[in-house]
């Protein structure tokens, strides 16, 4: 028994010691998140191991800097790193159950959006998240418990730099595995999944960095040749447009209705034999409406934002964070500034604030003349306001005398906020009963998409009542998801089947409608994506997008593109899908066959240059160095959204 305490008391005294404890807690804990917490898909003898050691070389790194300071300052140093790799690991855990993805370096500057994110943060906290810093406590414990001897001399640079290099080691063994495993991880990870599954937690935040440095310097780096390359790649995947639909709507105002979080389950989906959402069901069958049935939204870690930009561009958002943050500065050619060229005046409304989503920054850049911000609107009250902003109803309201002193033609677009993350809502104000799944956030947001379809036909009437409706498209779209895979167990019993990959891949669907007074409007079965909706709303007011750098292909064409690729690199197509590195039949969701699987690498590849292609142009700010012919560069300079400043366009 005393030699086993004097054993211990030599662990604790010796800063060798609680390094290796250190080691230990922080291997163990890290291994059990990245099993229990996120969804990475592990499958395999091979996996399995990598799982459990990717955790290791990254933790004697990290950690093993603290052997090259001196006395107490090593224990220091030792308790901030791991401090630090606590918060880290934990921010990612947060993060991923309501997004089902890790932070990157630019979601970590998306600070504007901070303040008005409270609720929906704590809705995702848990009360058994005080063991994730249990571990820590005890760190702080070795680090200033007085009954503990501290070492004072520096440990020897040559034993520092063998622990080092011993983590080193692990680490290069890890990467060698992962390679053997998953040939070219790093110059292929447009998944951020498979660097976390293969290479750990830690591990990824360094390839996210280095990945975030290389696209910031790419700008630095471009220059006029390198538009030439992409200006053949989009002329040859132009899809000339459909003689029926072209130029449908010329003249007519435009407006965008932004549907935050809708998911094409919910269309025509009876909750306990009631119509969820009977006005948008009523729309996808009128004469005038074409709704697309296999539209998928194509966002990444940019969410809303990613929507935005690719509708106003043709442009895929970008692999790490949002494009509405990191590229801002850059020189576009969205819609706004297309249409200006037309006689087109444009505006945002949106009840929250400006700065969320930089979207009082960037909007210059895309030339929007008007953004009405939450300072445009009445948002005293506190029964009309929701998480993000104005409620629907009282927002599509107070929006009416702005949307009537706008010139016409105008290009509009109306950010709802209503059925957002978690899904609260004011019961008085409900017409529906909330699911029964006990999973709340899927419970709710029947009550919510409820709320907004009602606010919709709200809009309609007062379109109608405006004298608008009959001389204006309108375009409603889905943004992204509005219930993440976290929740798949409840929406087993919303949808009444098990929810394999393939299934999980349909629910990424989003509602498409476009109604345009005159046209003959059907439900559309054309695959296709948010990257499309651009080409699509231009070649309908009769504008021939073939000198535009864009990404989509309009979606009435007969020459479409019905290969719809996602941020990840991943794809659906009407006969193949491909979800996380495995191949699936369209007709039957199972794995596809060999016959197919040359066909399938073949879009892969198409897939990987689209994606390519869209990245070097925003990563390079490519646009300044081409202007299409009889198109005006939008100067940011010339806008200003402050109210008290605000003068209309004429």
């Amino acid at each position: 028994m005393k030699n086993l305490v004097s054993k211990k008391d030599d662990l604790l005294n010796n800063f060798l010691g609680i390094y290796l404890i250190a080691v230990l807690m922080l291997w163990f804990k890290t291994y059990i998140t990245q099993k229990a917490q996120f969804e990475l898909g592990v499958e395999g003898f091979l996996q399995q191991f990598l799982l459990i050691i990717n955790p290791l070389g990254s933790a004697m790194l990290f950690l093993g800097f603290s052997f090259l300071f001196r006395g107490k300052r090593k224990y220091t140093s030792l308790v901030v790193v791991y401090t630090l790799m606590s918060i880290l690991l934990y921010a990612n855990v947060v993060y991923y159950r309501f997004f089902s993805d890790f932070i990157t370096l630019p979601t970590i500057f998306q600070t504007q959006n901070f303040g008005d994110l409270g609720g929906s943060v704590l809705s995702l906290l848990k009360p058994y998240d005080i063991l994730f810093f249990v571990d820590v406590f005890v760190m702080f414990y070795l680090r200033f418990s007085r009954k503990i001897q501290k070492e004072t001399n520096r440990f020897g640079n040559k034993k520092a730099m063998a622990i080092i290099a011993f983590a080193l080691v692990v680490s290069i063994l890890n990467l060698g595995l992962a390679e053997s495993s998953r040939p070219q991880l790093l110059t292929r990870g447009f998944d951020r999944n498979y660097i976390v599954k293969y290479l750990g937690m830690y591990n990824y935040t360094i390839y996210d960095s280095v990945e975030t440095m290389k696209a910031s310097s790419q700008r630095a780096l471009a220059d006029s040749s390198d538009i030439t390359e992409v200006i053949n790649y989009t002329k040859s995947n132009y899809a000339n447009p459909n003689a029926k639909y072209f130029g449908a709507a010329k003249g007519m105002n435009v407006i965008y209705l932004h549907l935050e979080s809708f998911q094409n389950f919910i269309i025509d989906y009876k909750l306990n034999g009631e119509e969820v959402t009977p006005f948008l069901n009523s729309l996808t069958k009128d004469d005038n409406t074409a709704y697309f049935d296999n539209f998928f939204h194509q966002t990444g870690q940019g969410k809303t934002s990613d929507a935005e930009f690719m509708l106003e561009n043709s442009l895929f958002g970008l692999p790490q964070g949002s494009a509405f943050i990191t590229k801002a500065q850059n020189m576009y050619q969205a819609a706004p500034s297309i249409l200006k060229d037309y006689g087109y005046t444009s505006a945002v409304f949106h009840g929250n604030n400006g700065s969320f989503w930089n979207r009082n920054v960037i909007y210059k850049s895309f030339g929007y003349d008007n953004f009405f911000d939450a300072s445009y609107y009445d948002t005293s009250s506190s029964e009309d306001m929701a998480e993000y902003g104005l409620l629907d109803k009282p927002f599509f309201e107070q929006s009416e005398s702005l949307l009537s002193s706008l010139p016409q033609p105008f290009y509009t677009k109306f950010i709802t906020v209503g059925n957002h993350y978690p899904y609260k809502m004011n019961q008085d104000l409900v017409t529906i009963d909330k699911a029964d799944t006990g999973d709340a956030s899927v419970d709710n947001y029947f009550q919510t998409a409820r709320y907004a379809d009602e606010a919709i036909e709200q809009f309609f009437n007062q379109l109608k009542e405006l004298g608008l409706y009959d001389n204006t498209m309108i375009v409603l779209y889905g943004d992204h998801y509005g219930i993440s895979d976290n929740h798949n167990k409840a929406m087993e019993q919303v949808i009444g089947k098990d929810i394999t990959p393939y299934e999980s891949t349909n629910l990424q669907r989003v509602p498409l409608l476009i109604h345009v007074p005159g046209m003959q409007g059907e439900t559309n079965h054309t695959y296709g994506g948010q990257i499309d909706l651009l080409p699509t709303v231009l070649h309908l007011l009769g504008i021939d997008t073939q000198n535009f750098i864009q990404s989509g292909s309009d979606l009435l064409s007969e020459e479409h593109n019905e290969i719809v690729p996602f941020r990840n690199g991943d794809f659906v197509s009407p006969t193949i899908y491909s979800i996380n590195e495995k191949l699936y039949d369209n007709k039957t969701g199972l794995p596809l066959d060999d016959s197919q699987l040359e066909l399938a690498n073949a879009i892969k590849n198409e897939v990987e240059h689209k994606l390519g292609f869209s990245d070097k142009v925003v990563n390079g700010d490519l646009l300044r160095f081409y202007t299409p012919p009889q198109y005006t560069p939008v100067d940011p300079s010339q806008y200003n959204y402050f109210k008290d400043t605000h003068v209309e366009s004429n």
